[in-house]
């Protein structure tokens, strides 16, 4: 049997979001029902929301960014019991059986993976993401919450803490190692404390300086305007990794320029427009143009505890759930510091 819940909702593209209900499937064999408490609100839930990156499936649940109590466990559940912390991230299933799942890269399945939201299930049914009061996940895919982070700064580092220390991990950030973050946004802003946690000497590029105050704060060693046309001369050569945080299309050739040899250019925002560059850009000095996605559920509970262990919150608003249309226009003139977090008590 499924139950209905609370929920609010994109009725179709481009639409504002309203409030609603929707079904839940019943608890299963392996599954956990989460009452969720908190959820973030990422750039791709708009991106999705606006069919922006492809056709929607509507009515649409955004949120991938998941934090919440256990209430309810099913028989064969053996990882959490009821009053536990957790969280959910951008996938709620996986094939389990290619390569890359037995691997630990469920996020990189080959066979079937399922999204949280604005996908279909393994039963071709809809899925719907966290904008809501509850949710039933497999205990596979449902990470632990460590008591050392709040769940309201906990729901989004599901989807902004791990898209930014996969890659930070993965290239190796760390002592001795230069890394510039480009864009101080929601995953900017995670970007610059994993970083820095990690060791690496950080450096932010953003368009100004409107933000420098914070992102020295927040544990950038530097702070550049790329508005400015010396900053490209200043920091030639200088960056063994870059991350790309923004969703619009970047200048790649001379972001290219200002990694050292053997330095690697990795994007993890996704604008909606495609990109060109110079490929002499990448011979020149054996660059590297990459993206990454987010991390598979064992790499999520690795960042969750190291984000524990540093005190790696994110910087939130919290907002009432009658207030996420305002919160999609405010994200999309980047006026928010740094990520807006719904309480679900309010659907």
């Amino acid at each position: 049997m499924t139950t209905t819940v609370s929920a609010y909702a994109a009725p179709a593209a481009k639409a504002p979001l309203e409030r609603t209900t929707i079904p839940r499937r019943a608890v299963g064999e392996h599954d956990v029902l989460i009452e969720i408490k908190y959820a973030g609100i990422c750039h791709s839930d708009i991106h999705q929301a606006r069919d922006g990156w492809t056709e929607g499936i509507y009515p649409m649940v955004p949120g991938h960014e998941i934090a919440g109590i256990v209430a309810e466990v099913g028989p064969g559940v053996t990882k959490f019991a009821v009053g536990d912390r957790v969280g959910v991230g951008c996938m709620v299933d996986s094939c389990r059986e290619c390569d890359n799942c037995r691997a630990g890269l469920e996020q990189y399945c080959t066979g079937g993976g399922v999204l949280t939201y604005n996908a279909l299930d393994k039963n071709g049914e809809p899925t719907y993401g966290g904008y809501s009061t509850h949710i039933v996940v497999d205990e596979a895919f449902t990470l632990r919450i460590p008591d050392g982070l709040s769940l309201e700064v906990a729901a989004p580092l599901l989807c902004a803490g791990i898209t930014l220390y996969s890659p930070l991990a993965h290239w190796q950030a760390g002592p001795g190692k230069k890394v510039a973050i480009v864009g101080l946004g929601g995953l900017g802003h995670m970007g610059v404390k994993i970083a820095h946690a990690l060791g690496a000497e950080v450096t932010v590029l953003s368009q100004s300086l409107r933000k420098q105050e914070d992102g020295l704060k927040l544990g950038a060693d530097h702070y550049y305007a790329t508005s400015d046309e010396a900053t490209f001369e200043k920091l030639a050569g200088s960056f063994d990794l870059i991350v790309s945080t923004v969703s619009a299309p970047l200048p790649f050739d001379r972001y290219l320029s200002l990694l050292t040899t053997d330095g690697a250019l990795v994007n993890v925002g996704a604008p909606e427009e495609p990109v060109s560059l110079n490929v002499f850009s990448l011979m020149l000095g054996r660059r590297s143009l990459a993206g990454s996605g987010i991390g598979g559920i064992r790499e999520t509970q690795e960042m969750l505890d190291f984000c524990a262990e540093h005190g790696l919150g994110a910087e939130i608003e919290l907002i009432r759930a009658d207030e996420i249309n305002d919160a999609y226009e405010r994200v999309l003139t980047s006026d928010v510091r740094y990520r807006f977090v719904i309480d679900t008590a309010t659907i």
